[in-house]
C-alpha cells in the first residue's frame, strides 16, 4: 500500500515541472492570419482583451427613483 502511494507521488512530482516555454515544432507552418487581416497576431495581442470585454457604462436606465406601484401577488410567506 505504501509502496503505490510513494510510486504516484513520485509521478504527480515528476509530472509538474515545467520544462521551458512552447515553441512550435520545426518544419511546423506558422498560425495562418484571420479572415481579413492583413497578418497574424502576436502572443501579446491574442492575450490583451478587446474593448467589448468591458464596455463603458452609455447610459443609466434608472433617470429618477419612482416609488413602487402595489403588486397584487407580493403575498406575505404562509405560516
Amino acid at each position: 500500500m505504501t509502496r503505490t502511494i510513494l510510486i504516484s507521488g513520485i509521478c504527480l512530482l515528476a509530472a509538474c515541472g515545467a520544462k521551458g516555454p512552447l515553441s512550435r515544432p520545426t518544419g511546423a507552418s506558422p498560425i495562418p492570419a484571420s479572415y481579413g487581416a492583413a497578418a497574424p497576431l502576436s502572443t501579446d495581442q491574442l492575450l490583451t482583451p478587446p474593448p467589448q470585454t468591458e464596455p463603458s457604462r452609455a447610459d443609466d436606465p434608472v433617470r429618477r427613483s419612482k416609488p413602487r406601484a402595489d403588486d397584487k401577488f407580493d403575498l406575505p410567506p404562509p405560516g
